[in-house]
């Protein structure tokens, strides 16, 4: 009965259950009338904000499209290919502000978040024959960071250079990929993998390679303005930014880099070029990094060993550019 059950329920939860539970509740406060409280004076400033949107077309010809999430090479050139329908591996290297082969525009590690970017993809593929008869070939190689190497530069008047057809065109080119040497596939291989391979090839040997030449655009018969993007004028006191790629495969926005950098950038370029047979704006700059923040040349040379290892870099060209960082 009811008297029971009474019983029953004041016996399981004692008085003091209500006067926790049911007692007279606390008024709430108004969040949004509470003030924010101040800053620290000593807080750092909230960090810059960045539009890491991006703006490309096909090399040949194509719609702009808008390129987003990446934070290395690679990433970089499946959002291209996801953006344009196109396999990734197609894309041979990329340009920035010209949809020309202009090496000294090439893509490296760092992209000036104002540059438009063009993507140069596979064309035809051509197998020529080369007579290796002197030490040099007087080519330089490089790589997209991807897995393909190509023809930076070509030395004038080098071995490669008077490798022509009937009628007197050069059948190798800047910006050729390499895609084979005597039937060994170099895709996935590295720039200075690829230099090695044609040093170490015997003088007096003919040799073969399979290039690909970048895609041609309309343009190859009368060219076409590049489709750069505007780059906006800088305040007073204000730095252009950079989005650079670091080889950890992260990427960081940084201020571009002096004309003082560039220059010893460059110099370490030329260097790797002379002791090794490739140039690598991306490389250089880490070796620079490297030499800038050692105190003793057998403390860079450590650093090279166990970050760089693989490069293999003779102990002239460490001591070259340890005296050129330490100017």
């Amino acid at each position: 009965d009811d008297t029971l059950l009474g019983h029953f329920f004041f016996s399981v939860f004692p008085p003091s259950f209500f006067l926790l539970s049911f007692g007279p509740t606390m008024p709430k406060k108004d969040k949004k009338a509470a003030p924010l409280p101040d800053a620290p004076k000593d807080a750092p400033a909230a960090a810059e904000q960045f539009d890491m949107v991006f703006h490309s077309q096909l090399a040949h010809g194509s719609p702009t499209r808008q390129i987003r999430d990446f934070s290395n090479v690679k990433q970089l050139y499946e959002s291209i290919a996801r953006a344009f329908g196109i396999p990734t591996n197609d894309i041979l290297y990329c340009t920035l502000n010209t949809h020309k082969v202009d090496m000294t525009r090439l893509l490296g590690g760092q992209i000036g978040l104002d540059d438009f970017l063009f993507a140069h993809v596979k064309g035809d593929s051509k197998t020529v024959k080369v007579l290796k008869d002197g030490p040099a070939l007087g080519l330089t190689i490089s790589d997209n960071g991807a897995g393909f190497a190509f023809i930076k530069k070509i030395r004038e008047g080098s071995i490669m250079a008077n490798v022509k057809d009937g009628n007197g065109q050069p059948l190798v080119n800047v910006g050729d990929h390499i895609e084979s040497i005597n039937g060994k596939d170099l895709r996935g291989s590295r720039h200075f993998e690829v230099a090695r391979m044609l040093k170490d090839i015997a003088v007096g040997s003919e040799f073969t390679l399979v290039l690909v030449e970048p895609r041609k655009a309309f343009d190859a018969i009368a060219p076409r303005g590049a489709q750069g993007a505007q780059q906006r004028e800088l305040k007073p006191g204000e730095a252009r930014k950079t989005l650079r790629m670091k080889r950890d495969g992260t990427a960081q926005v940084e201020d571009a880099p002096t004309s003082e950098v560039e220059n010893m950038v460059k110099k370490i370029d030329d260097l790797l070029e002379q002791f090794v047979g490739i140039r690598d704006d991306e490389l250089s700059t880490t070796i620079y990094n490297l030499a800038k923040a050692s105190k003793e040349a057998e403390v860079f040379a450590g650093q090279l060993d166990s970050q760089l290892g693989d490069f293999a870099f003779p102990d002239d060209f460490v001591l070259d550019v340890y005296d050129l960082a330490h100017k």
